[in-house]
């Protein structure tokens, strides 16, 4: 069976909204996948600044917000099939939203952008909310990525995400995933401070040195003696850890520089953490695994670089994919999760969460004429 879908995403970082079009195939239980055509719609200022303060607005205007913000999709996707001419091949679209707010300790997850505003516009069936069912079951609603992982891309032992949170996922039994830390977010708000939208390939953050006292303090956090499952609210990056950089006013350089290691830190004690505590290891210690590390972060290359050094020591070999996985896996996986529940089949995994089950997420809005 082929599924042609539209999978639309837009992540903590603000950079845009990501769009994919890929097709799936499933044979006998296996899944396979091509991204046909991707793109990302940089937000205006205008956008930024509403997503940025989203969560302060009164109920009245945020919920004006989520149907303005929910058209805006709408029309920027049909903007994007009419760029790519990809009329009368699209079956389906399913989209993230943008998350505004997120605490799993009192069952609430909200991502901005209307399912019926998108439909309306679109004229498809869209499929919205994909992380409200496994927080009314228990779970953490996040990471909800690697049900794609495991159907679509097995070849790999660990997953990582470098966006504006960085997350990761383990090929295990059972399969688990859980965020680690502010990444991208926190990145470029330092770089804004000399007026660059981001460190481009890490360059900013090489000629800083590390400052030892802010890097103990940032590893000192709370929610790095968490044990998963685990996620993170936007606001983790923006009010506490850059208010703790902003605090300890180093220079901008030694700030990022700082930041980069606190971030491959996080990353190695996550997945030796883990893997102290998973039933079936990856893999054993002595032999070679693979991560595939995608998002915004993947293309920082000090970040991978001070990585790949890192998790060598474990045995670990980074591998950073071709562009298009990188920046649309996310996107392309909202697409598969649609599928998913277009077919009314489990598209988030509770190991991964700790939801009391999986769960088959997402509203569904009819957009097409009976």
């Amino acid at each position: 069976m082929i599924y042609r879908a539209i999978g639309v995403m837009s992540g903590s970082s603000l950079d845009g909204l990501d769009i994919a079009f890929a097709e799936f195939q499933e044979n006998a239980g296996q899944w396979s996948y091509e991204i046909r055509e991707a793109d990302c719609y940089s937000y205006s200022n205008e956008w930024i600044e509403k997503l940025r303060t989203a969560t302060s607005f009164t109920a009245l205007d945020y919920q004006l917000l989520h149907v303005e913000y929910g058209h805006y999709i709408g029309k920027q996707i049909n903007k994007f099939i009419s760029e790519r001419n990809l009329h009368y091949q699209v079956a389906l679209i399913s989209s993230h939203g943008h998350t505004s707010f997120h605490v799993p300790s009192q069952k609430m997850t909200a991502q901005l952008g209307d399912g019926a505003a998108i439909a309306a516009e679109t004229q498809f069936p869209v499929v919205t909310d994909l992380r409200a069912l496994d927080l009314a079951f228990g779970g953490q609603g996040a990471p909800i990525v690697p049900i794609g992982e495991k159907w679509l891309l097995g070849d790999y032992n660990y997953f990582l995400n470098l966006g504006g949170i960085a997350n990761i996922s383990f090929k295990a039994e059972p399969y688990i995933a859980f965020d680690v830390c502010s990444a991208n977010r926190v990145l470029n708000m330092l770089a804004n401070t000399a007026g660059k939208e981001y460190d481009d390939r890490g360059q900013m953050a090489e000629k800083g040195k590390i400052n030892e006292d802010l890097l103990s303090d940032l590893n000192s956090l709370d929610y790095y003696r968490q044990s998963y499952p685990k996620s993170l609210a936007n606001d983790f990056g923006t009010n506490i850890v850059y208010s703790m950089i902003r605090d300890s006013k180093i220079e901008m350089h030694d700030a990022l520089r700082t930041y980069v290691e606190h971030i491959v830190v996080q990353i190695n004690n996550a997945i030796t953490n883990a893997n102290h505590s998973i039933t079936t290891p990856i893999t054993p210690p002595t032999l070679p695994s693979k991560l595939l590390a995608t998002g915004g972060g993947a293309f920082n290359d000090f970040l991978v670089q001070q990585l790949r050094e890192e998790l060598n020591k474990l045995n670990i070999d980074v591998i950073v994919p071709e562009e298009n996985l990188i920046k649309y896996k996310e996107a392309m996986i909202m697409a598969f999760m649609g599928v998913l529940r277009w077919r009314q089949e489990y598209n988030v995994l509770s190991s991964v969460t700790g939801a009391i089950r999986d769960s088959i997420g997402g509203a569904l809005w009819i957009g097409q004429e009976a």
